[in-house]
C-alpha cells in the first residue's frame, strides 16, 4: 500500500511539473524517471513557442508615408498596422494565408460588418464541399465578432473562432485577428480606409 501511495504521489509531482511551465526543464516520465526533455530541447520548444505567440496590440513607432487611418499588414511578419500619424500605429498580431493563398496589393474597406453572416466563397467550396453554404454570425461562426471587407476581393480582415491561429500561416488568404483586437480596429477603421498588404 506505501509503495503504490509514494509510485501515484510521485505520478501527481510528474504531472504537476509538467503542466507548470518554469518545470519543462527538469520534467521527469514517471515510468522510465528520464528527462522528458533534454535542457536543449526544452530551451528550443519555450523559444518556438514564443516566437508563434502574437504581439500584443500596441501603440509603436511607424514609419512610412502612409496617411492616417490606413491599414497596413505584413504577411511576412504576421503583422498589422492602424497608421494614426505622428510617426505612430497601433499594431495588432494577424493569422495570414498558408503557402499559396498569400497575395499583396492595395484596395480599401468597402463594408464594415458587426458578427457578419459567413457563405464560403465558391473556391472554397470547391476545395472543402463539406462546409456550409451559410452560417449565421454568432460566436461559433469563423469570421468572428467583426469584419472589414477589402475591395472588390473575397478576402476580408476579421475576428476569429480559432484565436490560437493568430500569428500563423493557415487562412485561404483572409487576415484574421482575435475577436478583442478585431473590434478594436473596427471602431478606428472607416470605409473608403486604403488597405495595403505587403509580403
Amino acid at each position: 500500500m506505501g509503495r503504490s501511495r509514494a509510485a501515484l504521489s510521485g505520478l501527481v509531482c510528474a504531472f504537476v511539473a509538467l503542466a507548470t511551465p518554469a518545470a519543462a526543464l527538469n520534467a521527469i516520465d514517471p515510468l522510465t524517471r528520464q528527462p522528458l526533455y533534454s535542457p536543449q530541447e526544452a530551451l528550443e520548444q519555450e523559444a518556438r513557442k514564443a516566437q508563434a505567440a502574437p504581439p500584443p496590440r500596441e501603440i509603436v513607432p511607424f514609419e512610412g508615408r502612409y496617411a492616417p487611418g490606413t491599414i497596413v499588414v505584413s504577411t511576412s511578419e504576421r503583422r498589422l498596422w492602424f497608421v494614426l500619424g505622428n510617426g505612430q500605429a497601433v499594431q495588432y498580431g494577424v493569422g495570414v494565408g498558408r503557402p499559396g493563398f498569400t497575395w499583396a496589393g492595395a484596395h480599401s474597406v468597402t463594408m464594415k460588418r458587426e458578427w457578419p453572416d459567413w457563405r464560403p466563397p465558391a473556391e472554397m467550396l470547391k476545395r472543402r464541399p463539406d462546409l456550409p453554404r451559410y452560417m449565421e454570425g454568432g460566436p461559433e461562426n469563423p469570421l468572428g465578432a467583426r469584419a472589414l471587407y477589402i475591395g472588390s476581393t473575397i478576402y476580408r480582415i476579421h475576428g476569429s473562432n480559432e484565436p490560437e491561429t493568430i500569428g500563423e500561416a493557415v487562412s485561404s488568404g483572409c487576415i484574421r485577428m482575435t475577436n478583442e483586437d478585431v473590434i478594436d480596429l473596427y471602431n478606428r477603421a472607416k470605409v473608403g480606409a486604403r488597405v495595403v498588404v505587403l509580403r
